[in-house]
């Protein structure tokens, strides 16, 4: 009796162990790479899709977005993200035709550590540039202090905080700089990775927000979610419409209204300083970065799946995490896209 129960015991373990084995050669590793900016909602999307498909698990490095070109334009991992869209020379280069699949729109905030000034800070373009430029230098420059009455500025230095990594929060900051300062866009210029005329360098959205936060006296640049998630204070920056808006789901989308109108084919449009009063000017589309062409049809076919749950059920959840979810009219022409992919 007790043989037959070593044996029961032995042939249930084995079973267990087979079944383990079996469910572990069953499930797919994708592997992504690339921007911090949508970090906090994409580690929500891939925990969530796998509770809906089992046999997928997502393993992503959110290294920036100039990382992520680079490791889908090697094919070292199985997407790329990023929040600059790739130039003609970039899709040349690759090995295969790279497809733009943008998920969700986010605001780059400027935000601030400065005693005292808990909230409600304004600033216009102008000043944002030349406190970047390194033209203004203490907090209480009378150009901050016009747009700010009533506000008590402190007679301190400005300490400016950047990104030290190729970047599409900065792709879409320095944009923005670039189109509202005649001086930022002759000797500065636009990009992923820029030569920063002063400040200190931050890796990642993390570690710009983690400067800010220890540094008093600081501004920096992050994507809304990290300064929310970090307790910092962001700015009201002034439009292109001359109104001071402040950085929230309803500006975001009002930047991508406009916008979207002229929408081409491969998504890649700069959503920043866009005209109505309601629209905050640091917006920006974030896309996954595919192959038209899968090499592995299998995990293609799951790659697939999941873009087509992004654009369905994880739209649902942006907004609660301060991202503006896409337009109707972007996330059926994202659809047909997704169909495309081999």
């Amino acid at each position: 009796m007790i043989k037959s129960i070593k044996k029961a015991f032995l042939t249930l373990a084995l079973m267990a162990a087979f079944g383990t084995a079996a469910q572990a050669s069953a499930e797919t590793l994708i592997n992504g790479a690339g921007a911090t900016f949508p970090y906090p909602l994409y580690s929500k999307w891939f925990t969530e899709y796998a509770k809906v498909d089992k046999a997928v698990k997502f393993n992503y490095q959110s290294i920036g977005s100039g990382g992520g070109i680079k490791q889908i334009s090697a094919q070292t991992v199985d997407f790329g993200a990023s929040d600059k869209f790739l130039s003609d020379q970039e899709l040349n280069a690759a090995p295969g035709k790279l497809i733009h699949i943008p998920t969700v729109m986010g605001a780059v905030v400027v935000t601030y550590n400065v005693p005292g000034v808990v909230s409600g800070l304004k600033l216009n373009s102008e000043d944002v540039a030349n406190i970047y430029l390194g033209k203004i230098t203490m907090w209480n420059d009378p150009r901050i202090a016009d747009d700010n009455k009533g506000v008590n500025l402190p007679a301190k230095p400005i300490i400016v905080v950047h990104r030290s990594d190729g970047s599409g929060t900065t792709s879409i900051f320095t944009d923005y700089l670039n189109g509202m300062n005649r001086e930022w866009a002759q000797k500065v210029g636009k990009g992923a990775s820029v030569k920063w005329p002063v400040g200190l360098g931050g890796k990642g959205n993390e570690g710009v927000a983690g400067q800010v936060k220890t540094t008093p006296y600081s501004i920096g640049y992050v994507e809304l979610a990290y300064a929310f998630e970090n307790k910092l204070p962001y700015a009201s920056l002034k439009n292109k419409a001359g109104v001071f808006v402040e950085p929230s789901i309803k500006s975001t989308s009002a930047a991508a209204a406009a916008a979207v109108k002229d929408m081409p084919a491969d998504y890649r449009i700069s959503l920043v300083n866009q005209p109505g009063k309601d629209a905050y000017p640091v917006v920006g589309f974030t896309w996954l970065l595919v192959y038209e062409h899968q090499k592995d049809a299998a995990k293609g076919k799951q790659m697939v799946e999941f873009l087509n749950w992004a654009m369905t059920k994880g739209q649902k959840m942006a907004a609660p995490m301060l991202y503006a979810p896409l337009p109707e009219s972007v996330v059926k022409m994202v659809q047909k896209t997704i169909k495309t992919i081999k």
